[in-house]
């Protein structure tokens, strides 16, 4: 469940404490079941931090087979997996210079509100995910200690908002 959710103008952000792999995959199931479609999920944080973990997560919400063994695409930089809803993943890690997100296709995965479009080091991204006003959920991974992690969450629109307050409330799926 999100503690500590705040919300203003701007949107609404809040933490969740993972203690470990399996409680951040878990988590983000959680995320994944709750996703409408449309959803722009931006992941940060450094080596390690398990933003994958997360992604295999999402993927299971989303009804991804547990056939399709979900990895990072570091070398391929976008992988599709179908599911309930189509999971575009991205792994922008071995980029060496910021890239257009409209030069990699991000603009037409997240108007696609049949796919989930997950980022891993959005940072790459010159002009962020469709521009600096995107409605999006960013996700900072802060290491707490060994398998822990602090999952710090700002939602940016609507959508996301809706998302937000949803994981609150633990019995919502």
């Amino acid at each position: 469940m999100v503690t500590t959710a705040q919300y203003d103008a701007t949107g609404a952000s809040g933490e969740y404490g993972s203690e470990s792999p399996g409680a951040t995959r878990a988590f983000a199931r959680r995320v994944g079941a709750l996703c409408r479609g449309g959803e722009a999920i931006l992941l940060i944080g450094d080596l390690g931090a398990g933003k994958t973990c997360f992604v295999q997560g999402l993927a299971a919400g989303l009804g991804v087979p547990e056939s399709l063994r979900v990895t990072s695409p570091t070398f391929t930089i976008h992988a599709e997996y179908p599911g309930r809803l189509v999971l575009n993943h991205l792994d922008l890690y071995r980029l060496d210079d910021p890239v257009s997100a409209e030069n990699l296709g991000v603009g037409d995965m997240l108007a696609d509100r049949a796919a989930v479009t997950a980022v891993e080091w959005p940072e790459m991204l010159a002009d962020g995910p469709g521009g600096e006003n995107a409605e999006r959920l960013e996700i900072r991974f802060e290491n707490a200690g060994g398998d822990a992690r602090l999952l710090r969450l700002a939602a940016f629109g609507a959508a996301h908002a809706r998302l937000l307050a949803a994981l609150e409330r633990p019995d919502e799926q």
